[in-house]
């Protein structure tokens, strides 16, 4: 039960208002956190758009009562964010050490040898595999974007353009053969179809198969304070309890789980196939367990997040003002996706000027809706600013490492989560 609302006459953008929990199907979905309406996240321009209107959509959480699931509640058309995508993986060397960590991890893991065969949903540019073929493994990726499947094919790494559903895993199978282990990495939040997709995961897997993604944490979204991880690509926030009877309906079984660093917090989860024959790991007991401990079955975990947000801004916005009084100038440091929502939920956009990101795709565009000018980290160096609020937080140690000039020069770095900090 859904209903869907156009936003306005002159415009195809399809938003739609989810009635039901994603997970389990209940009805029972409470209002949890509002935040302020922000454009598609990732929907950054050129100087030829700067006087068109972007649109705004909600951003609002959903807890189930029935599951305790959290979701949004408003759901955008994904042709509108995946197809033409311009966040890429390999830009990070965080990332691409934390790729190499989790192919190391699958391979030990599971007994991977070198005729096992990795599918990647959402594979991205390609990344994520590039570990697992300098291992020997097979390796073939899915991902709705053309100009990033494009090159990740260029660049060796075999990519269909497409999302992912039981058309192509049927498609996967009679070209390539069943899947040894599929890998979702950031992916499985991203997606309203859930069944289905998983269904077609199954349906991909050896008997002995394994499924592994990692998500971002609910449980370091709230206790952390990562509001900004928020914005409408995520469309579900996981927590373990539901997600194992989730895939019990589905005929798998979750068999590890574990906590890690991706994106301030973030859970690692291992699902067989029924009838395999890996076993349940402790792991998995010890975290359902640690989230009961928190009441995170309970809708007020969620929605304590509310009064975190009002402090922070309150701190921060007492920081920039006195600065702009002082007459001080302030710019930014990476434009990720997350950076869109803190931008809106946080006023920042009145304060800075420019946004130093290190990815060329960004590199000369203008921030969603805000119309702050991302540039190359030489004007930072040309142009430099007072105070430098670290939009991209999760990075704050590497980008401080690298611009250590910056601050020799009487600069000072503002890194706003996962506590508010100022290094001078």
């Amino acid at each position: 039960m859904s209903e869907s609302i156009s936003l306005s006459k002159d415009t195809n953008q399809i938003i739609t208002r989810k009635m039901r929990c994603r997970l389990c199907n209940s009805l029972d979905l409470k209002a949890v956190l509002h935040l302020s309406s922000t454009p598609l996240a990732n929907d950054f321009i050129d100087s030829t758009k700067l006087n068109e209107e972007q649109h705004v959509f909600p951003l609002e959480l959903s807890f189930c009562n029935n599951c305790s699931h959290t979701q949004l509640k408003d759901v955008v058309d994904p042709t509108l964010l995946y197809e033409n995508y311009i966040y890429v993986s390999g830009t990070s060397n965080t990332f691409v050490k934390h790729f190499e960590e989790y192919a190391n991890y699958a391979i030990q893991e599971f007994d991977l040898d070198n005729q096992a065969f990795v599918v990647d949903i959402g594979s991205n540019d390609g990344t994520l595999l590039k570990s697992f073929k300098e291992h020997g493994l097979k390796v073939l990726g899915v991902d709705p974007a053309k100009n990033i499947s494009d090159d990740a094919n260029e660049n060796g790494i075999p990519t269909i353009n497409k999302f992912f559903d039981n058309e192509v895993s049927n498609q996967i199978q009679y070209q390539y053969g069943k899947a040894n282990l599929v890998v979702a990495n950031n992916v499985f939040a991203h997606i309203d179809n859930l069944h289905e997709v998983t269904r077609a995961v199954e349906n991909l897997l050896t008997e002995e198969g394994v499924f592994i993604f990692e998500v971002s944490y609910l449980k370091d979204v709230v206790t952390k304070n990562l509001f900004d991880t928020i914005y409408h690509e995520h469309i579900s926030y996981h927590s373990l309890t539901p997600l194992i009877s989730f895939f019990r309906k589905l005929g798998m079984e979750v068999i590890d789980a574990m906590e890690v660093p991706a994106h301030g917090g973030s859970i690692r989860v291992s699902v067989k196939k029924r009838k395999g024959t890996h076993e349940i790991r402790q792991s998995v007991r010890t975290m359902i367990w640690n989230e009961q401990s928190l009441g995170m079955k309970r809708a007020g975990f969620v929605e304590s997040l509310g009064s975190k947000i009002s402090d922070i801004k309150s701190h921060l916005s007492n920081i920039l003002s006195k600065a702009d009084k002082a007459g001080l100038t302030i710019s930014g440091y990476g434009a990720p996706a997350k950076a869109t929502t803190l931008l809106y939920e946080l006023d920042l956009h009145h304060h800075i000027s420019y946004i130093v990101d290190d990815s060329p795709l960004k590199q000369g565009t203008y921030t969603p809706g805000t119309h702050i000018p991302v540039v190359h980290s030489n004007t930072m160096k040309m142009n430099p600013t007072d105070y430098m609020v670290i939009l991209a937080w999760n990075f704050a140690e590497s980008i401080m490492a690298n611009n250590k000039i910056y601050q020799e020069n009487g600069g000072t770095f503002i890194v706003p989560l996962p506590d508010l900090s100022v290094y001078s």
